[in-house]
């Protein structure tokens, strides 16, 4: 997706820097297509203006959106920031591209004032309107004549600090991090000498430790330092080397990310062999180089972990990572070592006039081209200074990526506050008003005119901080926490359908018992959000197709997170003890024996968990002895029983060594242990359901991971149309249909899928 959208960026609109050699926070982009523009994200309008007619002799579009986000990227990670969409289409040229203004929220769909052909609406406040990711809040316009959309995003400088203070943003040595938020890729910084091994030690005769094959290597040691980055992706893990200069330059070692197969959807398997203690730590070692969960059962050498690595050119070895040397890092924590410079103050490559300085930006870039010469800038007039900079800049791929990875702290340039400083150079010798005042102050009142931010309610002369935005897109699309309101909008606001597949309109028009509001969705998941995340984090990444197919199981098999199950319900349905209701998650439906998202059902997948969490024992046995007498009774509707000779052959629940009830009433058992189902089911493809969520959607598909999770067809239509759903909710189509219709190879009758969200 984001590939696609890089080729939409034009040369003369480059972050940070403008073909004048002034700042540009933002990003012009123009795709092939004259089409509608969308959200980033939920957000909060902040201010807006709507034209009737193009201005300039209809050469420019000074219609804009600028959104407020407030999300999060972790358990109390908030992160708030602003997106701007500037130069949308006029009101009057929508029919002459055949856009249907009806897409638009209804604020959207009139002028913000009346004004004479030519001349600029006044911006307005937001009042209260919020829009949708994937909201269509305009059309494609155009500036000077050129067709495009001015993007940009930004935060204020609390936000920022409030965010960017708890990362590595900055720090040329960045630390090992403290806390549990990481996510995206994972960066190692391995010091100089380290040993490097051909096979792990322990290996056997047939390069096997604890059941798991590794192919042999090199023995050797690192001479320079090295940074390692490693992702996964459809299942296998990618590792990419540099090594590290004494001056900071880094060597890529790698000319291909190292691909392993089967590495990420094998991770259950090798986790399990390889750590017995507590497997599940062992899994987030091998995912994430260390221990998320807390508290740690492994420590010590129980937390060894061998990965392979170049360490030098065409040399690869094995090396522990569970090394204090070694710094276990994340995108999360944004080091310095990805590319990204925070530029303020003191090491901007701006002077005190609003101009950039091709030596200062080449110091910057570590000149990413090398073979350019440093220019003599005191013998060459303004425009030729320009054009120098320019040609640098656009003639370069590498100095262009390495301005991506700037995070600059600057005034807007919508502020017009800052216009006397910005633009004031234009009078001097050379400049494009040189001996014209009367023309600069044509300009600054034209400039005034589409400027807007007294309007923002933000504080004027302020400088904020910006980010290239579609690299700011890209990034954070590598977290895939979802908040609680995103949480819930996966409910469909119509959950049940017929046997045809048809929502059950009749019933939820009628009797609003089954309709799920947005206020509904909230309640039942609240408690289980930050649970839900780690789980996603864990065992699918930031992959939001996989999110989309497990959700869509979790939704049927928990009656839309109404239950999670529960013994102790049960018991008190058949007169043992007391049941609390304390927390809603354990709401009983029906006696049968299951647990947690998945509903964990079979005694054995009791067991299993229990092993793979290192779960404590309950040494009591007292809920054998307590259920003895009833199991006759309950026999018919729920199956987890052994056969018990000393007791007559009377039939008895078999439970596993802990209480199960702990998987239904903790929510983070609740959900890893759904989690846990996913990626240790095992099928005639090897393990891991993430093996068919990964590839192309299709019903059929859908109705094996039915398969896979329930065992036969229950809800059949409902996952489907969930999946379908979720999708859409989730992906980055742009469908806005209210209904899909999906033709599942059978039964043939096809299923009718309510698109519309809670209300």
């Amino acid at each position: 997706m984001m590939d696609a959208v890089d080729k939409f960026e034009l040369a003369h609109g480059i972050y940070p820097i403008a073909f004048d050699r002034r700042w540009h926070c933002g990003a012009h982009l123009a795709p092939d297509v004259h089409g509608p523009v969308y959200a980033i994200a939920d957000g909060e309008v902040v201010a807006y203006r709507v034209c009737q007619h193009a201005m300039d002799s209809g050469n420019g579009n000074a219609g804009f959106v600028l959104l407020r986000h407030s999300t999060e990227t972790g358990d109390g990670r908030k992160l708030t920031f602003y997106s701007l969409y500037m130069h949308l289409l006029p009101l009057a040229e929508y029919q002459s591209f055949g856009h249907d203004g009806r897409r638009l929220p209804e604020f959207l769909r009139k002028p913000t004032g009346q004004v004479a052909q030519g001349a600029v609406e006044p911006a307005m406040r937001g009042g209260n309107n919020t829009v949708r990711r994937k909201d269509v809040i305009g059309f494609l316009g155009r500036y000077d004549g050129v067709t495009y959309t001015h993007f940009e995003i930004f935060m204020t400088p609390g936000d920022f600090d409030a965010y960017f203070g708890h990362t590595q943003l900055g720090n040329a040595a960045p630390a090992a991090p403290t806390s549990s938020d990481c996510w995206g890729h994972t960066w190692y910084t391995i010091p100089a000498g380290q040993q490097f091994y051909a096979l792990p030690p322990g290996t056997d005769a047939h390069n096997t430790l604890h059941g798991i094959k590794f192919e042999t290597r090199q023995t050797g040691t690192n001479t320079p330092p090295l940074v390692v980055e490693t992702y996964f992706s459809k299942g296998a893990k990618y590792t990419n080397v540099w090594s590290v200069e004494a001056d900071g330059s880094r060597t890529l070692l790698t000319e291909q990310p190292v691909c392993e197969a089967d590495y990420e959807y094998d991770l259950y398997r090798r986790a399990t062999a390889l750590y017995g203690t507590c497997p599940s730590d062992g899994y987030e070692m091998l995912r994430f180089g260390r221990i998320l969960s807390t508290p740690a059962t492994l420590s010590g050498a129980a937390c060894a972990t061998w990965v392979q690595v170049t360490y030098a050119a065409g040399k690869q070895g094995y090396i522990n990572i569970n090394n204090a040397a070694i710094k276990k890092l994340s995108d999360a924590d944004f080091p310095s070592l990805m590319g990204w410079q925070k530029l303020s103050d003191g090491n901007m490559p701006f002077s005190s006039d609003g101009l950039c300085d091709i030596d200062a930006l080449k110091k910057l870039v570590k000149d990413a081209a090398a073979s350019e010469q440093p220019t003599v800038s005191a013998e060459t007039t303004e425009v030729q200074k320009a054009d120098a900079l320019s040609g640098y800049v656009k003639g370069h791929d590498g100095v262009r990526q390495a301005l991506r990875g700037f995070i600059c702290n600057a005034p807007s340039e919508w502020d017009s506050t800052n216009n006397q400083t910005r633009y004031a150079k234009l009078l001097d010798k050379g400049g494009f008003y040189h001996g014209n005042e009367q023309g600069y102050n044509k300009f600054l009142n034209y400039l005034k005119e589409i400027q807007f931010w007294d309007t923002t309610g933000l504080p004027a002369g302020q400088k904020l901080w910006f980010f290239h935005p579609l690299a700011f897109v890209r990034h954070f699309r590598k977290c895939g926490w979802l908040t609680r309101d995103e949480v819930a909008a996966t409910f469909p606001r119509y959950p049940f359908y017929t046997q045809s597949g048809s929502p059950r309109r009749a019933i939820t028009t009628d009797n609003d018992t089954f309709r799920v509001t947005a206020a509904i969705a909230r309640q039942r998941i609240q408690n289980h959000v930050v649970s839900l995340n780690s789980c996603f984090r864990k065992y699918l990444g930031s992959n939001p197709k996989r999110i989309a197919m497990f959700l869509a199981q979790v939704l049927l098999e928990t009656a839309q997170w109404r239950n999670l199950g529960g013994t102790r319900r049960l018991m008190h349905e058949w007169g043992f003890g007391q049941y609390s209701a304390a927390n809603p998650a354990t709401e009983f439906y029906g006696p049968f024996y299951g647990h947690g998202i998945m509903q964990l059902t079979w005694a054995g997948n009791f067991e299993a968990y229990g092993n793979y969490r290192s779960i404590p024992s309950n040494n009591s046995g007292s809920y054998i002895e307590r259920l003895a007498g009833v199991a006759h009774r309950i026999t018919t509707t729920s199956r987890h029983y052994s056969s018990n000779p000393s007791d007559g052959g009377q039939l008895m629940l078999w439970f596993p060594r802990y209480d199960p009830d702990i998987i239904a009433e903790n929510p983070e058992y609740a959900c890893d242990s759904g989690g846990f189902y996913w990626v240790s089911k095992a099928f005639s493809q090897g393990s891991s359901i993430s093996r068919i969520a990964d590839k192309d959607y299709s019903a059929s598909d859908v109705g094996f991971i039915n398969r896979l999770v329930n065992g036969g067809g229950n809800g059949y239509y409902e996952r489907q149309a969930y999946s379908a759903y979720m999708l859409r909710i989730l992906g980055d189509g742009t469908d806005v249909s209210e209904t899909i219709s999906i033709a599942p190879p059978h039964p043939k009758n096809a299923i009718v899928a309510s698109m519309l969200r809670p209300e």
